[in-house]
């Protein structure tokens, strides 16, 4: 399983090999003496995070990353510590009772129906908690002894070039940065009068002595994983770690290091191989990459970011939520890529607290790794999201295997809870075998589409991808009494938690909302390829499921279960939000369903909210145009349930009781949720026409957007003055009939196109790829 970085470093190695020690020394003095004279000043911005002490906790540190390896910089015991990470580290022993002749659906529904549940528990839930692996694992840290540079004065991250400055009170400065393509870190001490002493730390696989609880959420102890402690060794300027973890697996870290002219510098990598595949050597690609220093490494990374940050921007009067919206953009921008794995539950920064990282470092695909790509599409970053449908391609196959072992049945689902080679984990079985898994990562193929307009795409993956779910799902259902199908179990996301209740014998709103989105989008789709038949045979099916469970509150969570709880996933209205099978745009009685829906949630309140809780409230209030309600539990999200350094905790950290969870597990799918919520307020598109500042707050006067991507592939800038748009710029990248909810508050506007407009305010205009038309209100 060699990733595209991993090639490239071999690709690398080899020429860098023939090298010998004195030559390569030779070069190394000689381009660090060019780089001990270059001159770094990053560019300050007003959302960059500045402090004036470095973080003495790993969760507050500040994060560095490319998506395939990653670094915390903070203070451990008077050390400055980096943290340093790499996306492929894990431990892949496979989950207890694989191959247990039980380990399928049609024995859980046995069980379930005669009612001896405990042996499903300890099948598929126990092991996931009990069991310290299969996991995610921690790579090493470096240590610098900092003692003799006395007090820091500032500790500042420029998110323009995603580098961090320290600066001590005695004029020492250090610079470090991850590249932004390679699987490479650097770091700059500049000021020195001496060489600094540093160590690479090993994680503590085999340290004596004891090291908390047993608990999945805050971590198991490292050392039950049972690895030998791994070899540290030391060759002139390079210190290297070796670790050997389970079944073969085994990693390399390597810091180098030198002083010279009053700077001392050097770079650090990780690099990884699994069994059959040969561990390139860290050292030499230490080497290699510390040969052409630092000046040229820091202008390639700085161009990438520089690129990045031209996709879209937003201004705001709300100076929190902006900050925030720019700080989950620079998290985006350090965990998402192609070629890399998804995001997971931490990523690229996994817990340095001699533990396993909360809930393992895996991914969860009942909400987590869903929410974590949300901003991407209005974001303008397809260009990262695609390394998500990428990863969830390359194990099609697997997938499919574990769909006709688990559920008996051909056709794709994904297990809920997975490695990082798509293989299950267990845990609570209702979400971690969920049957509409791969409906819901199914949109995410469709989104990729609709924003991108790439019919390859559609052909190749989209469509495939959909039409295998709904053969799933028809095979796996059955006739009910009334003459509808139904799934033989139904749960609702993470009601009743794992108990037998979890399961509910009529199939909830959270199971029907993807499977209905699957057989509508499964015939548009089939549809716009031309295959009417296809088409035809997914209308059909869609017409044998039952309507959703309603009454005067709005959407249940299961014909047995109103909406009658706090509860930290909104599990029940998820064929509002994000899915859109209702839709105000669908006329009266979706927009009751889900005003009442919205209304109960409020009512009943956030007691049992986690961060992530309101994120998500705030694209559905922003979807359902209430700009000042969806501004309001954004706001309680960035202020009450992120660290100092953005990092969202699950628990509420304010004290001001918005939810009765004050624990601090930190994962990332609340923050990339925020910058969706807002994105949301700024532009819709999930309807045929585009909508510019959709849910805006009655005193939001001033603000401005630029190339935010819709549905159709057009990228739109937007501009508001005084609480009136004034100019709308809209780019057709594919080319297309663009619709557009009139942005004006009367029709006396200029166009720098033709256009017609109907008696609702929508502008149609029929556009050619590369078309850039202005809309300027007149004066």
């Amino acid at each position: 399983m060699m990733n595209t970085f991993s090639k490239m470093i071999g690709q690398n190695c080899e020429f860098y090999t023939s090298l010998k020690n004195r030559v390569l020394f030779a070069w190394i003095l000689l381009f660090f003496s060019c780089d001990a004279t270059y001159e770094i000043e990053p560019t300050a911005n007003p959302n960059d995070l500045h402090f004036n002490a470095l973080s003495k906790v790993w969760d507050e540190a500040i994060p560095l990353g490319n998506g395939i390896v990653g670094s915390l910089v903070w203070e451990k015991e008077g050390k400055l510590r980096f943290s340093l990470d790499r996306a492929d580290l894990w431990d892949l022993r496979p989950m207890q009772n694989r191959d247990a002749p039980e380990w399928k659906f049609s024995w859980v529904v046995d069980q379930w129906k005669k009612g001896d549940y405990k042996p499903v528990q300890e099948m598929f839930d126990v092991p996931y908690d009990k069991d310290p692996a299969p996991s995610k694992i921690p790579g090493a840290a470096i240590e610098f002894d900092i003692a003799a540079l006395g007090e820091v004065a500032s500790v500042h991250l420029y998110i323009k070039e995603a580098i961090c400055e320290v600066k001590w009170k005695n004029g020492v400065r250090l610079l470090t940065f991850v590249h932004a393509t390679e699987p490479v870190g650097w770091y700059r001490f500049e000021g020195l009068e001496n060489a600094l002493e540093y160590e690479l730390v090993p994680p503590a696989y085999a340290i004596e002595g004891q090291n908390g609880t047993e608990d999945p959420v805050t971590g198991l102890d490292l050392r039950r994983l049972g690895y030998s402690q791994g070899s540290v060794t030391k060759n002139n300027t390079t210190t290297t770690y070796h670790q050997k973890g389970w079944g073969g697996f085994e990693y390399q870290v390597s810091v180098t290091g030198a002083m010279d002219n009053g700077v001392f510098q050097g770079s650090w990598n990780i690099s990884s191989a699994f069994p059959e595949e040969e561990l390139p050597s860290s050292k030499e690609i230490a080497d290699t990459y510390f040969v052409p220093g630092w000046e040229a490494s820091f202008n390639s990374h700085k161009q990438w970011w520089a690129n990045f940050w031209s996709k879209s921007s937003i201004h705001v009067p709300d100076t929190i939520l902006q900050k925030q919206w720019y700080l989950e953009q620079y998290k985006f921008g350090a965990t998402a890529r192609a070629g890399a794995p998804p995001i997971s539950l931490q990523s690229v920064w996994t817990a340095d607290n001699g533990r396993l990282p909360p809930w393992k470092g895996d991914f969860h695909h009942d909400l987590n790794t869903q929410l974590s790509y949300w901003p991407a599409y209005s974001g303008n970053h397809l260009d990262l999201e695609i390394g998500y449908t990428d990863w969830l391609w390359k194990y099609r196959d697997e997938f499919k295997r574990y769909t006709k072992n688990y559920y008996g049945t051909d056709g794709l689902n994904v297990p809920g809870v997975t490695t990082l080679t798509g293989q299950p984990m267990g845990g609570w079985i209702q979400y971690a075998f969920g049957p509409t898994v791969s409906s819901w990562l199914g949109q995410h193929f469709y989104l990729h589409w609709r924003y991108s307009m790439d019919r390859d795409f559609l052909e190749e993956r989209a469509y495939p991808w959909i039409k295998d779910v709904a053969l799933f799902l028809e095979g796996i259902s059955e006739i009910d009494s009334q003459g509808f199908r139904k799934l033989p179990l139904s749960s609702s996301p993470e009601i009743n938690d794992n108990r037998k209740d979890a399961w509910f014998a009529e199939t909830t709103n959270y199971d029907l909302a993807f499977i209905r989105w699957t057989y509508e989008k499964a015939a548009e789709l089939a549809k716009e390829l031309k295959k009417q038949e296809e088409a035809d045979r997914w209308k059909k099916l869609l017409a044998q499921w039952p309507e959703f469970t309603v009454d005067a509150s709005g959407l249940w969570f299961a014909p047995e279960k109103p909406y009658d709880e706090s509860h930290r996933h909104f599990s029940n209205q998820v064929g509002y939000h994000p899915l859109g099978v209702l839709d105000f745009s669908k006329g009266e009685k979706d927009r009751k369903i889900i005003e009442n829906t919205i209304k109960t949630i409020d009512s009943i309140g956030s007691s049992a909210w986690v961060g992530y809780s309101f994120s998500w409230l705030a694209n559905m209030k922003a979807r359902a145009f209430d700009g000042q309600g969806a501004a309001k539990a954004l706001k309680i999200f960035a202020t009450s349930f992120c660290l100092p350094n953005s990092f969202h905790v699950n628990g509420d950290q304010s004290g001001k009781g918005y939810s009765d969870y004050t624990y601090r597990p930190f994962t990332l799918e609340g923050n990339f949720a925020f910058a969706a919520g807002l994105q949301e307020m700024l532009i819709q598109s999930h309807t045929p026409t585009i909508v510019v500042f959709p849910a805006i707050p009655d005193d939001w006067k001033e603000l401005r957007f630029t190339q935010l991507r819709t549905e159709g592939a057009f990228l739109v800038s937007a501009e508001r003055k005084d609480g009136k748009t004034t100019y709308v710029q809209v780019q057709s990248t594919e080319g297309g009939n663009l619709k557009l909810k009139n942005p004006f508050d009367s029709d006396a506007f200029e166009c720098s196109h033709e256009y017609t407009m109907d008696k609702g305010g929508i502008i149609a205009i029929e556009t050619n790829p590369g078309d850039v038309i202005e809309l300027k209100m007149n004066q």
